[in-house]
């Protein structure tokens, strides 16, 4: 079965049923309605190729600053949506199948609530009200209320090893990794939309979007190459070999810089992360980071460019606009992984993901503030609340 067979192939490379009945249509709360009066900006950096000239894609909230398309994702920029949030870490795993909830303020560990088989990743809906936690092998999502930071019941949804939304907050994008494909459905029904095979992208995984919300960019790990994906047709536009394939951890995150001008693609076995076009047409220079290179996070700022080497246990610091290395955190004896800053930009907080912790790095300095202790194979974790008008998905991508 190809789930089995890619749970056995991952835990190799660390070296290491039922479920709840279909929720009615809005028992959960899912994106709503784009933002109300959100009128098309004047011409947005990074275009997408062929469809750029259409314009932004309708119900996407505006680029309100073209050398920056965080702007509005800025220290303590949080949405009306996002104040009532408890500030809290969710904490998936991979091995035990739960999701712990970790105090902002007190590092302590107030919840541990199980959420499947292997549940990969936490996922803010694209209306910052909901967070997802996807279960792959058991084909569920478990979402959770940030408010009181509890789950309800599991929504069936196929092969969820990652998750994504529309920029316009329409469809929600389940990265069936196994299967090949992403699988677009309905964030209030569940009800699939449609699909989009993506024969030739093994191990698809992670992804950013242009800023005109008109194409997606999806890494391939097990193809050392990238999909490009039409996100209005709903179609695969082409797909971009790495100058080096590699096919084992290959192409892990996806990160667009602020002005657009071009993408950043995390290569763990690269040691590397290669630089894209803003139109995701060619690969244009690679920057070597460090082992593992994995996971990236922009500063509330939007100046610094956070790149995990969770082999070498390490943080690569990036000039976002320029690739420029500024620094490099080590994280003794450690693995970072995936994570995300808190709301006012002062901590960066990381999944250790072959040491069953979590780390809390300051971002002045890279300083190691804490080791919190985590159940079995932390993966996705996602803090919140996250600045920003919506969520793109993953572990809280926000603009």
């Amino acid at each position: 079965m190809p789930h089995r067979f890619r749970t056995v192939t991952r835990r190799r490379l660390w070296g290491v049923g039922m479920v709840a009945s279909l929720l009615v249509a809005g028992a959960c709360a899912g994106p709503g309605a784009p933002v109300p009066g959100a009128t098309p900006p004047g011409p947005a950096p990074g275009p997408s190729g062929p469809g750029a000239a259409a314009g932004p894609l309708p119900g996407i909230p505006p680029v309100t600053d073209p050398r920056n398309v965080y702007a509005d994702a800025g220290a303590n920029m949080l949405a009306e949506a996002a104040r009532s949030a408890k500030p809290l870490v969710y904490v998936p795993h991979t091995r035990s199948g739960d999701v712990w909830v970790i105090d902002q303020a007190t590092f302590e560990v107030v919840g541990r609530h199980p959420a499947g088989v292997e549940v990969q990743h936490v996922v803010p809906s694209w209306d910052l009200r909901t967070l997802y936690a996807t279960d792959d092998l058991g084909n569920t999502v478990t979402p959770f209320d940030p408010v009181s930071g509890l789950p309800g019941p599991r929504i069936p949804v196929t092969d969820p090893y990652n998750m994504y939304f529309s920029p316009d907050g329409s469809s929600a994008i389940v990265v069936a990794e196994a299967l090949r494909k992403l699988i677009w459905y309905d964030p209030v029904t569940w009800r699939v939309q449609a699909e989009t095979p993506t024969p030739t992208c093994k191990g698809i995984d992670h992804a950013d979007f242009t800023p005109d919300g008109r194409t997606g960019v999806f890494s391939c790990e097990f193809d050392g190459r990238v999909v490009v994906v039409d996100l209005v047709t709903r179609t695969v536009l082409r797909t971009i070999d790495m100058p080096t394939r590699n096919r084992r951890m290959g192409p892990q995150d996806v990160k667009l810089a602020p002005d657009g001008s071009v993408f950043y693609v995390a290569d763990a076995d690269q040691g590397s992360v290669w630089v894209l076009d803003g139109a995701a047409t060619r690969v244009v220079r690679e920057i070597p980071t460090g082992h593992g290179a994995h996971g990236l996070y922009l500063d509330r700022e939007a100046k610094r460019l956070f790149v995990t080497n969770r082999h070498e246990g390490s943080v690569s610091v990036l000039d976002p606009f320029t690739g420029n290395a500024l620094a490099k955190w080590p994280v003794p004896g450690g693995s970072p992984d995936m994570g995300g800053l808190s709301a006012d930009g002062t901590q960066l907080w990381l999944s250790g993901r072959y040491h069953d912790e979590v780390y809390v790095l300051s971002t002045a300095d890279g300083r190691l503030l804490r080791r919190i202790p985590v159940g079995d194979g932390p993966h996705g974790l996602c803090l919140w609340p996250q600045p920003g008008r919506y969520s793109l998905g993953h572990t809280g991508i926000t603009r």
